[in-house]
């Protein structure tokens, strides 16, 4: 530790000269003083670190990081982070939070983010967000206004409104940025994407996605038990309405309801949407209607079918985009155009057949696609087809992109102003689904432009204590 103001000084300037006398991004020599003033406090845990972020900075300068959501989803991310400094770790439920501490014993422990970030926001260069899908927009946004990179879980945020301010506040603030679509980063979305733009199959107007998943159908229940020792309900709850606790909820159960998850199509739409978003350039549809079962004022919906209209560009025609969730898939549509016949119907070369997966629909043949494979359709159409060359160079991994652009300022591919758009399209099915009718998108301006009572869904209520 430092024993004057005037060794900071020097090793500032040491720092400084070592790399020829260029200062890293952020990094005033009044930062620098802050940090070693608030290490000497004892508001940072283990050995100060330079921040490591901006062009110039060595990637072998450890982040310091703060992470939100320590279990579930949150212990893979923070297991895809934990070469870097792990300087603070936050949980609403202390005996997860212990556990995660065993790995980082160094790091501060805290159940409330809002208290972590400031304390230890100087101190930190990042944050990792891995709480239900109600909690990620507020985390996030403060984070970001604080200067620091984010990585978030999918769906960037629960509501329209909270994504666009989230990827507006990463775009102003000029920080690395990465969404948590881990499925991008593998090699078969990258050679799905380069024959769609290649034109394997000719120019896309249909597109046609799916999956198997399946939440809702349930009712409140009306017993209260007694909140389990060490889980901080109330900041669990967040901005959300309150309510009693049940085990109903958590850990992993929330995502059936309304208040707290965004269903299977949130749940699945960010990593399965994200291939034809990828391939064909989409940002915002200009129309969307949905369909499912009687709408239920708690529990998202067992099923839907979401039809997303993208207005024509430069490079590809007029798209349409069917999502299909809960059982639902687009088998129907494809006997009804000839594309699933008697003979192909228990075949691989049947889409329905699979659990779920994405169909590109062109003029010169079809392309299926999941997580794991791609088969070009009708199979004997492309006996010899000449696949293109691979173009688009392996990833180094989902959260190594993200450390590397924290470090670099290199762009990840999963950024904000990618997935913003992405995660916005989402969950307008919803909007739609909750609006009970087609609405017309104005993206611009947030507004269903034939729909006045869809605003209520776009951008939901926070309870009072609480803001983005």
């Amino acid at each position: 530790m430092f024993t004057c103001r005037r060794q900071a000084i020097a090793l500032f300037e040491t720092h400084c000269g070592e790399r020829g006398n260029a200062v890293p991004h952020r990094l005033s020599r009044r930062r620098f003083l802050t940090r070693t003033s608030a290490a000497a406090a004892g508001l940072v845990v283990g050995p100060l670190v330079l921040p490591a972020h901006g062009a110039g900075a060595s990637p072998n300068e450890k982040l310091a990081i703060a992470v939100v959501g320590v279990a579930g989803r949150g212990g893979a991310n923070l297991g895809g982070v934990s070469g870097e400094q792990i300087v603070a770790l936050c949980d609403v439920d202390e005996h997860r939070l212990a556990k995660a501490a065993k790995k980082h014993p160094k790091a501060r422990r805290y159940a409330d983010f809002r208290r972590m970030l400031d304390e230890v926001g100087r101190s930190i260069d990042a944050v990792v967000v891995s709480t239900p899908d109600h909690t990620h927009a507020s985390p996030s946004a403060m984070a970001l206004r604080m200067g620091k990179h984010v990585y978030c879980e999918k769906p960037l945020t629960h509501s329209v409104y909270e994504t666009r301010v989230v990827a507006d506040l990463a775009r102003q603030h000029k920080v690395a940025t990465q969404i948590g679509t881990q499925i991008h980063a593998r090699d078969n979305y990258r050679r799905v994407v380069e024959l769609v733009r290649a034109g394997a199959v000719g120019p896309i107007r249909d597109v046609h996605v799916w999956s198997a998943a399946r939440y809702g159908g349930v009712e409140r229940p009306t017993e209260t038990p007694p909140v389990p020792d060490g889980l901080e309900w109330d900041l669990w709850i967040g901005p959300a309405p309150k309510r009693p606790y049940h085990p109903c909820y958590l850990p992993g159960k929330w995502r059936s309801w309304w208040d707290f998850g965004s269903g299977a199509l949130g749940d699945f739409g960010c990593h399965y949407m994200d291939l034809p978003f990828w391939a064909l350039g989409l940002r915002y549809p200009e129309r969307v209607e949905a369909d499912g079962p009687p709408l239920h004022p708690e529990a998202v919906p067992r099923w839907s079918i979401v039809r997303y209209d993208f207005p024509a560009t430069a490079e590809r025609p007029k798209l349409r985009l069917t999502w299909y969730d809960g059982g639902k898939r687009p088998e129907e549509r494809l006997k009804r155009d000839g594309l699933v016949t008697e003979k192909t119907a228990a075949t691989n070369m049947n889409p329905a057949k699979w659990k779920s997966g994405v169909l590109f629909i062109g003029d010169k043949g079809m392309l299926l696609a999941d997580y794991t494979r791609h088969i070009l359709l009708p199979e004997k159409a492309f006996a010899g087809f000449q696949r293109p060359e691979p173009s688009i160079p392996a990833s180094i991994g989902h959260h190594k992109e993200w450390i590397r652009a924290c470090k670099t300022g290199e762009p990840t591919t999963c950024r904000f102003d990618y997935s913003g758009p992405l995660t916005e399209t989402v969950l307008l099915g919803y909007v739609a689904l909750k609006a009970g009718q087609a609405i017309a998108w104005d993206a611009e301006n947030l507004k269903a432009t034939n729909c006045p009572k869809a605003d209520a869904f776009v951008r939901l209520p926070y309870r009072d204590g609480w803001s983005l």
